[in-house]
C-alpha cells in the first residue's frame, strides 16, 4: 500500500485487486475560495451550471485525461451529489494527487448560494 492509501496489485488472474483509500470529505461550505476544483459530471450537466474557473474531465473521461491535472496543489472533486466525485476523488488519491471529495457535490454548492455559471447565463443543476 502507497502513503496515499491506497494500491492496484497486478495479480496472475484477470482481475486486479482494488484497495480503496479514504479521502477527506468537505461541505461545499468548506472549499475554500479559488480552490483547484474537478468537475467530473457530463457535458450535459456541465453546461447546465458549474463553478467558475472549475477544470472538467467527466468521469468516463478521467482515466484517459488525468495527467491534465496539476499535483502541486489540493484537488477538490465535484459532482452532482458527491458519488461520482467520491470514486474519482479516491482514484486520484491513490495515484498520488491531495484529492478530496465535495461530500455534498453541486446540490450543496447550489442550496449554499455559492458561485455559478453556465452558458445560458442561468445557472442550475441538472
Amino acid at each position: 500500500m502507497n502513503p496515499a492509501g491506497a494500491s492496484l496489485t497486478r495479480t496472475l488472474t484477470p482481475y486486479a485487486e482494488i484497495v480503496m483509500t479514504n479521502v477527506a470529505q468537505v461541505p461545499a461550505t468548506e472549499v475554500p475560495s479559488g480552490a483547484y476544483l474537478l468537475d467530473v459530471r457530463e457535458h450535459e450537466e456541465w453546461d447546465a451550471g458549474h463553478v467558475p474557473g472549475a477544470v472538467h474531465i467527466p468521469l468516463g473521461e478521467l482515466g484517459a485525461r488525468y495527467t491534465e491535472l496539476e499535483q502541486d496543489q489540493p484537488l477538490y472533486v465535484i459532482c452532482r451529489s458527491g458519488i461520482r466525485s467520491d470514486h474519482a476523488a479516491q482514484a486520484l488519491a491513490g495515484a498520488g494527487w491531495d484529492a478530496s471529495n465535495v461530500a455534498d457535490g453541486m446540490m450543496g454548492w447550489q442550496a449554499a448560494g455559492l458561485p455559478m455559471t453556465s452558458e445560458s447565463g442561468r445557472p442550475y443543476v441538472a
